[in-house]
């Protein structure tokens, strides 16, 4: 099973972010060694709006993505403005958890 963490930044994102980013690297990373987080990043370019996708992988991986974003410096800290966990069906690729192929 996989699950998408979407995060809505606040407008300062990037003014803020420095002083929460190695806590959210650090927790973001000790998840991906334990093999629950697969991808995680900023999704677009420019001055804005800012928002970020992370997919967790796992039986729980909706779960995992859920305490993530509630233990997460980054939202903690107030620079996620939203955020939503989402079960995600993957049917192609190599780790799609349901793979369907063309008859």
């Amino acid at each position: 099973m996989h699950a998408v963490l979407e995060y809505t930044y606040v407008d300062d994102y990037l003014a803020r972010r420095d002083a929460f980013r190695q806590q959210h690297l650090t927790a973001a990373w000790a998840a991906a060694e334990r093999g629950e987080l697969l991808l995680g990043g900023a999704v677009g370019a420019g001055d804005g709006p800012f928002s970020a996708l992370i997919v967790f992988t796992g039986d729980d991986a909706l779960e995992r993505a859920r305490a993530f974003a509630e233990t997460d410096p980054y939202v903690t800290g107030g620079l996620v403005e939203s955020w939503t966990a989402k079960p995600w069906t993957t049917v192609v690729g190599a780790a799609a958890s349901t793979p369907v192929r063309p008859d």
